[in-house]
């Protein structure tokens, strides 16, 4: 089922052009050049998404977007507009609109928003099936808003992108997103979990290797940035990678050429790099775990996934889609109340949309009925243990312990490593707690004002962040 745009714009070249291209899209296109006639239309049908002109022949666009937010309050905007000052921007701004073109405009960045903004309204169409497929990702929230509208910004380019989150946000959820909506969907894309291959092995597995370059290596192999030659290698977990594995990655980053393991001759590759990481990189290039270099040619569009428990508003629109994929795969097809999803949102899901999402089909096979209620919630995830709001599972020796594991230090970095991830929030906390009185922070951290002020200018602490001002 196509999706249904309304277009209301009152030049009529500029309507045919818009037609056009969406229609060669697939898209359903209904048009006007009223406010009176967009409302009516509003009124009568059910839009995917809205584009419109700011001034039209009765009225202001941007002002009059409240009704249209009364009648459809989940349909995603984007402005148009040939007034093109920053208080027309920010007007689209504030109305929340998904998207801001100001005339003139490239067409394929439009049509591209248009997709995006289909895609952000989540999935409360999902139990009729109405998902969509090609990008597979829900949440209406602001954070994951954000996150679409850095998608977009990446698709008509090469910039090498790194996906932050922790486990189970996504990551390759974004990585095939960028991938499927960019211009290189017609390429292959290729990903590899970089923590999953054996350390002797990655070279081999990432750049391929010709026969007899070691034991075991009876027949040349081809490696992963070759499989992606054309399209989108997507490296997860780019912080696990070993040392001498990040200095090749760089170099072939850098020249656009890698050499097979046991080979001479240097072969050209043309691939667009996407990693993805649920570590902190900077403490790692502190300790001598992660090259710096590296880093910064993987980190030029950072895009980062916000945690479940802080986009609890997309618990329920991600229920209600894994439920239909539940039903999808054979399991029985299942709804799920409005309490069953209050309960939902009490848990911590330290797994992300992962966990939902495995809680959803345990759900969907073991419920006795064919809509989920909290009882049932209860009894098949159960609450949280009291002994998991302990300091030692959520306090600072807990998330201290996981920090020290998820590094790999250097023999003799790991005491300076810690103090320089630990120092500078600390300091902070002090100042924020006394209102940058220096005097008074000081004191709080059982050391002299002058140390302070050291320490301050060393961690690039700007004090006066913290002074409380009337």
């Amino acid at each position: 089922m196509s999706s249904k745009i309304l277009l209301v714009e009152d030049d009529p070249a500029i309507a045919t052009v818009i037609k056009a291209a969406l229609a060669d899209e697939g898209y359903e296109v209904d048009h006007c050049e009223s406010i009176e006639r967009r409302d009516q239309l509003i009124a009568a049908e059910r839009y995917d998404t809205m584009l419109t002109d700011v001034i039209l022949t009765d009225g202001d666009g941007i002002e009059s977007i409240g009704a249209v937010r009364e009648a459809q309050p989940d349909l995603p905007i984007i402005v148009l507009s040939a007034q093109n000052t920053l208080d027309t921007a920010v007007r689209a701004a504030e109305t929340e609109a998904f998207e801001y073109f100001p005339k003139p405009f490239d067409l394929d960045e439009l049509v591209i928003a248009v997709r995006q903004s289909i895609a952000s309204r989540g999935t409360n169409e999902a139990a009729t099936g109405d998902e969509n497929e090609d990008l597979p990702m829900v949440g209406r929230s602001r954070a994951m808003q954000q996150v679409y509208r850095m998608i977009t910004r990446v698709l008509r380019n090469d910039l090498t992108v790194l996906v932050l989150g922790e486990s189970g946000t996504g990551k390759e959820l974004v990585a095939e997103a960028i991938h499927q909506l960019g211009h290189r969907k017609s390429g292959p894309f290729v990903a590899v979990n970089t923590a999953a291959i054996p350390r002797e092995l990655i070279e081999s597995e990432l750049f391929g290797h010709e026969r007899g370059a070691f034991t075991g290596a009876v027949a040349q192999s081809i490696g992963k940035f070759e499989q992606a030659n054309g399209g989108t290698l997507f490296l997860d977990e780019i912080g696990d990678m070993p040392s001498e594995a990040q200095t090749r990655l760089l170099r072939a980053l850098q020249s656009g050429r890698i050499r097979r393991v046991g080979g001479r001759q240097e072969i050209g590759i043309d691939v667009r790099i996407i990693a993805a990481t649920n570590r902190d990189l900077k403490p790692m290039i502190d300790a001598g775990t992660f090259r710096e270099d590296l880093f910064y040619r993987l980190n030029v569009v950072p895009i980062e996934l916000p945690p479940l428990r802080e986009r609890t508003e997309d618990i329920g629109p991600l229920a209600r889609h894994f439920l239909h994929l539940a039903g999808e795969e054979g399991l029985p097809r299942r709804q799920i109340s409005d309490g069953a999803v209050k309960k939902l949102l009490t848990q911590p899901w330290r797994g992300n949309v992962r966990e939902l999402r495995n809680a959803i089909f345990r759900l969907s096979l073991l419920a006795r009925e064919d809509v989920i209620d909290a009882d049932t919630v209860h009894e098949v995830i159960g609450d949280i243990p009291p002994d998991d709001h302990t300091a030692g599972s959520f306090g600072f020796e807990g998330a201290l312990a996981r920090w020290l594991g998820a590094i790999n230090p250097a023999s003799g970095t790991l005491y300076h490593g810690a103090l320089a991830a630990f120092e500078k929030p600390l300091f902070e906390h002090a100042m924020a707690q006394t209102g940058g009185n220096q005097v008074q922070a000081a004191r709080l951290l059982g050391i002299n004002r002058n140390t302070l002020r050291k320490r301050l200018a060393e961690l690039q602490i700007e004090p006066d962040q913290f002074v409380h001002r009337k």
